[in-house]
């Protein structure tokens, strides 16, 4: 079961979705989810969504940074990296420039969540925000010409982030993405249909 934190974003049911495509059952949580609650459902990876606010307002939501520590593989999308990011111990700012639309996405290292991706590819951005320092252990893994640190990665931790939206399908390699931290990272196994679910409820 994959694990998705809802931070607000206009797209989690589409991350939802994409996860139910590779035939994985997922499950919806708002942020305030108490850490016991996340432990005791035993998920094999966790994804944080995007979402319209920016870390370091007062009232942004933010999930217990506890999950940094239950040793089960995490991906941040765009807010939800930033969230990552600052939790543990990076800096997120304002951009100097808001970067929406497509973008060329330059791959340092093609392992992990880049395992077979091509070293240039298109992906998707929506964000006013930009990370201007990396936590302890991450180190880039992608960029764009606008954003120094479009993804990065502590894959010792299986601990992952993404400025862009895999999840769209403006991000032509973004399922193959999906695709590797679900199977590759979390190790899932293709054991759920909507028909199984709807068997079993």
């Amino acid at each position: 079961m994959i694990l998705i934190i809802d931070f607000g974003s206009q797209y989690n049911q589409l991350i939802a979705r994409r996860v139910r495509e590779c035939q994985v059952f997922c499950q919806i949580e708002p942020p305030g989810i108490p850490l016991r609650a996340i432990a005791e459902l035993q998920p094999e990876g966790i994804i944080l969504s995007g979402g319209p606010s920016s870390i370091y307002e007062k009232q942004s939501p933010k999930v217990d940074p506890g999950i940094f520590n239950l040793n089960i593989p995490i991906l941040g999308i765009c807010y939800g990296m930033q969230f990552m990011v600052d939790a543990l111990g990076g800096r997120v700012e304002r951009a100097g420039k808001r970067e929406y639309g497509f973008a060329a996405l330059r791959i340092f290292r093609q392992t992990g969540l880049f395992d077979g991706v091509k070293q240039k590819t298109d992906c998707w951005m929506s964000h006013g925000d930009a990370i201007t320092k990396l936590p302890p252990g991450f180190t880039a893994t992608a960029s764009t010409e606008n954003t120094r640190f479009a993804a990065a990665a502590d894959s010792a931790k299986k601990q992952y982030g993404v400025q862009f939206h895999p999840e769209v399908e403006h991000t032509p390699l973004g399922k193959k993405m999906l695709h590797n931290f679900i199977f590759n990272i979390c190790g899932c196994k293709r054991t759920w249909t909507m028909k199984s679910f709807a068997k079993n409820t």
